[in-house]
């Protein structure tokens, strides 16, 4: 399988595409004029603590205030550290005016603020160090168990090594199975240094303040989504790609022969079929090659996803159609949940299956293509609905939110008004002016095809209300107002 990493630099926004044999299969999107906020560390202060919610606002600096829950502090002290035995509700652990070091483990969602927590994490290659955490674990990408006991010994010793303390911890990243002691040393050795500045900057400030910002997002795509077997990187910047050669030399110089600057004069991404690609995400009805299709909507509580058969008749019976379009489906909305980063609760409705199997199968293929997805997800098993119910953790917005807003027409709903509906509305508009008013003449501001309508399949009805109110009725058509738009102007 050939998967490249393509990035895309412009002084307005950075694009990272990762692509499998030529298929889109993430994007990730970055602008300048409102960087991202996750893995920033703040030195934040407590304005309100809310016991009804087990929760308070922080003020980090930054436009809107940030959100802490009770379960994301780690029993802080008044100092901002940890201390063991503390209770967990919330008005013991944390009071107004107090300061708090804190990292962000969710970016701002809409109306929200950046969720923030105590847990304060750093990441390198093959490592994520926890400072405050005495943990160590190993991923469970890592399977081989002889490849854990070494990596597990190693970091031991390294640990020992340093000298860091019972209260670190770490995480060896899948990244990390095969290598050497010596660069999980280095890592270690960097991670170590980082965190000494960012607590150092803290004790000697006042807050709110950002203490510490991760990464540009080229970096971090080179730290987070490469995987072994990766074919390139291509990027479209000299200057990212100066700084991503520096990159890779000082913490991942396996990257550097892939690493590759393109200066084609046509754009990288439209030679990758990237925006075509970006364009059917942001789609509501996606084909599939059988001829069936799925239908994806997102609204602020979940996400859902239908599937049907379309044009795809099949050859033998209904039952093996269903159950073929069905197993296409799921590899088709895993790769869509992906590309669109669907996060939250997502409810997939595959086709009705009577054969058990079948279901399974679909069910089995469903979770084999959600393998290879960085987020944490859980698939449930089929419900009594026949719906499949899954959840993928939301770190960052929504493909369509970061690049679309609410429609001005129709206000997000997704729909208008029918001109026949607006047509009766401006009737009954009519009726009440024609009591409450003494004007001879009303005139009727509206759009061409409510006013088309007026003068045509309702003239009659139009005639109608002229007699009965007494009134003489005129009609002018508004260039800009929308179809649910009118105004009755009194003569």
């Amino acid at each position: 399988m050939s998967e490249e990493i393509l990035v895309n630099v412009t002084p307005l926004e950075t694009r990272v595409a990762v692509t499998e044999n030529g298929v889109l299969q993430d994007i990730h999107i970055e602008r300048t004029a409102n960087r991202g906020m996750m893995g920033n560390i703040y030195l934040a202060k407590v304005v309100r603590v809310l016991p009804g919610m087990q929760a308070a606002f922080l003020d980090i600096g930054e436009e809107r205030t940030a959100f802490i829950h009770a379960s994301d502090v780690l029993a802080v002290d008044a100092q901002g550290m940890e201390s063991r035995g503390k209770s967990a509700v919330i008005q013991e652990q944390l009071r107004e005016g107090q300061q708090l070091l804190v990292q962000v483990s969710k970016e701002p969602l809409g109306s929200k603020g950046a969720r923030m927590t105590t847990q304060i994490s750093l990441s390198s290659r093959y490592l994520v160090y926890m400072p405050r955490t005495p943990h160590i674990g190993i991923s469970q990408q890592i399977e081989d168990h002889d490849e854990r006991s070494r990596l597990r010994s190693v970091l031991d010793a390294a640990i020992a090594t340093m000298a860091l303390g019972e209260a670190s911890g770490f995480i060896l990243r899948t990244a990390a199975e095969g290598v050497a002691r010596e660069e999980l040393e280095a890592d270690l050795s960097f991670l170590s240094r980082l965190w000494n500045v960012v607590s150092k900057r803290a004790s000697k400030s006042t807050p709110p303040l950002r203490v510490y910002e991760d990464w540009q997002l080229y970096h971090r795509a080179i730290r987070d989504l490469a995987r072994p077997g990766l074919e390139r990187i291509r990027i479209d910047s000299t200057e990212a790609y100066e700084r991503l050669t520096s990159f890779c030399e000082d913490y991942v110089p396996e990257l550097a022969p892939v690493l590759e600057h393109y200066c084609g004069e046509r754009p990288l991404f439209d030679m990758h079929n990237i925006e075509n690609d970006i364009d059917r995400a942001l789609a509501r009805k996606v084909e599939l090659k059988s001829g069936g299709y799925l239908i994806i909507d997102q609204t602020e509580a979940m996400s859902t996803i239908d599937v049907n058969t379309g044009g795809f008749v099949g050859r033998n019976n209904q039952e093996e159609t269903v159950y073929k379009t069905n197993l296409e489906a799921a590899t088709a909305l895993a790769r869509q949940i992906r590309v669109r980063n669907l996060g939250g609760i997502i409810i997939i409705d595959f086709i009705d299956m009577c054969d058990s199997e079948h279901r399974r199968q679909v069910l089995r293929a469903l979770e084999k293509a959600m393998v290879r997805d960085t987020a944490r997800t859980s698939i449930s098993s089929v419900s009594e609905l026949g719906l499949v119910e899954m959840t993928r953790k939301r770190t960052r917005e929504s493909l369509e939110h970061v690049l679309c807003e609410d429609c001005p027409v129709c206000a997000g709903r997704g729909t208008i008004k029918s001109s026949q509906t607006v047509c009766y509305e401006i009737f009954r508009e009519i009726l009440r002016d024609a009591r409450a008013y003494n004007a001879e003449t009303l005139m009727v501001l509206a759009a061409q095809e409510v006013v088309d309508r007026l003068l045509d399949e309702e003239s009659t009805t139009v005639a109608d209300l002229e007699e009965f109110a007494g009134k003489t009725i005129q009609f002018r058509v508004e260039p800009i107002y929308s179809q649910e738009q009118f105004d009755i102007i009194l003569l």
